[in-house]
């Protein structure tokens, strides 16, 4: 892939701007044990997040969507994550510096995640709002990655055209969005899925960054 005159890079969430994974695991361990069933390890719960709350408890319990409890558990895990999110939370090394160079130099930036939109909101506002211009999640209005319709929502709000966007993100699905929407993608490689991972995934044909800082290279 060739450099572009990029104006504008869209973000992942989990496991790209954030390292959430421990508040995540506490959050369906503390779920699974109130309703007597197994827990899972960190690295378990790594393979499992990506896809928003309904896909991580559908891969958690037994019989997944097919449970008798599954809205139930559902509903009990998003009301327990929203509430504890931020207890181990925080930037991974170097994103803040990142941000706060790419705004100086007249990016605009946007997140795009499947949290809920009210949870994706508020770690905006708490880590992100002197940086990050524009925040989507999901709503019952748009389909969740790696459908593109975030990306589209994003896009329409920092009013970019796809040509002028780049995304970066950790996992599958972050590199199957940037695909369905026509960008292309960065693969950050201190998030939930390995360089390994991602190549078997298709991705052999991203940049790959060890460091939040490489990405200044490439827009």
């Amino acid at each position: 892939m060739t450099k572009a005159n990029y104006k504008a890079v869209i973000f992942d969430m989990d496991g790209t701007l954030l390292n959430s994974i421990e508040d995540l695991t506490d959050s369906i361990n503390f779920i699974l044990d109130k309703y007597k069933l197994p827990t899972k390890t960190l690295p378990e719960v790594k393979h499992m997040v990506g896809s928003g709350a309904a896909k991580l408890v559908e891969r958690a319990i037994p019989l997944g969507r097919d449970n008798p409890k599954f809205n139930t558990i559902l509903d009990d895990y998003k009301a327990y994550y929203f509430d504890h999110c931020n207890e181990k939370t925080g930037p991974y090394d170097n994103i803040i510096e990142l941000l706060k160079e790419l705004k100086s130099r007249g990016f605009k930036l946007a997140i795009v995640s499947n949290k809920s939109m009210k949870a994706i909101q508020e770690l905006k506002d708490l880590y992100f709002e002197d940086y990050i211009d524009v925040a989507v999640g999901v709503t019952d209005n748009v389909k969740r990655k790696p459908a593109p319709d975030e990306c589209y929502e994003a896009m329409e709000q920092l009013g970019v055209n796809k040509e002028d966007c780049i995304y970066v993100g950790d996992s599958d699905i972050d590199y199957l969005t940037a695909v369905n929407t026509g960008l292309p993608c960065i693969s950050c490689l201190w998030g939930f899925r390995t360089k390994e991972e991602l190549i078997d995934a298709g991705a052999g044909n991203n940049y790959f960054v060890e460091d939040p800082l490489e990405i200044l290279n490439i827009v």
